[in-house]
């Protein structure tokens, strides 16, 4: 067999592979979207992004509470400011994204 021939025809297969996958150019990637296709999934993303908001903000203003022992102050104030952080996490995730001009 020609191994210079092989070559060739592995290095085009290659490069067609990656161009399918969108290796070469990274624009030309498959764009995913931001929420899944059916409504369990995009409910599923919307209640784990307000119950991880809430509960990082607990968890801060508990330890904070803790260190400087300010009880309950700085748990309340963290408490909001995660759900906050949560109700604007879903409102990014649900708008329409803008597309910047080309």
């Amino acid at each position: 067999m020609d191994k210079k021939r092989d070559e060739g025809g592995f290095d085009q297969r290659l490069q067609e592979a990656r161009d399918r996958q969108g290796l070469i150019d990274p624009d030309a990637a498959p764009k995913g979207k931001d929420l899944p296709d059916g409504a369990i999934g995009a409910g599923t993303r919307v209640g784990v992004e307000m119950v991880s908001a809430v509960v990082v903000g607990l968890v801060i203003g508990l330890w904070l509470d803790r260190w400087l022992h300010t009880a309950p102050w700085l748990m309340l104030l963290f408490l909001v400011l995660g759900m906050a952080a949560g109700v604007m996490n879903v409102f990014r995730l649900v708008s329409p994204r803008k597309t910047p001009p080309e």
